[in-house]
């Protein structure tokens, strides 16, 4: 989605935008941002996984490692393809990931504590979608129309997605 350049998700116009503020490498915030995310689970009493310590550390390395290498197509149809499939796939792989039960990843992890606590994963998501966009686009995080797409529909796609993937039990 970032290599499309038509708008990054929602977390990442807010690491984005402290990476640009502070001068740190992307994937570091992407890493301390999960990590200071984690303290939001206190009040909610989530806890963490081997999936949530993974999550915070190697997903910003790959973002770092992914960004110097792909390049962003000049063509509008495979950039939009870039977006569509990017957030789909996002979807697809939260539902995977928190349905395996090995524990969320620290922004999931607040999403998954709202919904504990009565709100749709739908709303949770989408609110907390819309909070960091105006974060991070107020620190000097990038907002183009894929992040609007992305934050508009990522939280019913991924309530539809943990439907569909979670592990009976």
């Amino acid at each position: 989605m970032v290599a499309a350049g038509l708008g990054v998700p929602s977390w990442d116009v807010l690491h984005q935008g402290i990476s640009r503020s502070t001068g740190l490498p992307f994937g570091w915030v992407v890493n301390g941002v999960g990590a200071l995310v984690l303290l939001t689970w206190i009040p909610l009493r989530v806890r963490p996984g081997i999936g949530t310590i993974s999550n915070i550390l190697v997903v910003g390395l790959v973002a770092d490692a992914s960004l110097s290498i792909l390049p962003t197509p000049g063509i509008l149809a495979v950039r939009v393809a870039l977006l569509l499939g990017g957030t789909a796939l996002n979807a697809v792989a939260t539902g995977l990931y928190i349905g395996a039960g090995l524990g969320p990843g620290p922004r999931d992890g607040l999403m998954t504590g709202l919904a504990r606590h009565g709100i749709s994963i739908r709303a949770a998501r989408t609110a907390i979608e819309v909070a960091v966009v105006a974060g991070g686009w107020l620190l000097g995080g990038t907002v183009g129309v894929g992040t609007v797409l992305f934050a508009a529909t990522i939280g019913p796609l991924t309530q539809l997605s943990l439907r569909r993937l979670r592990l009976a039990k």
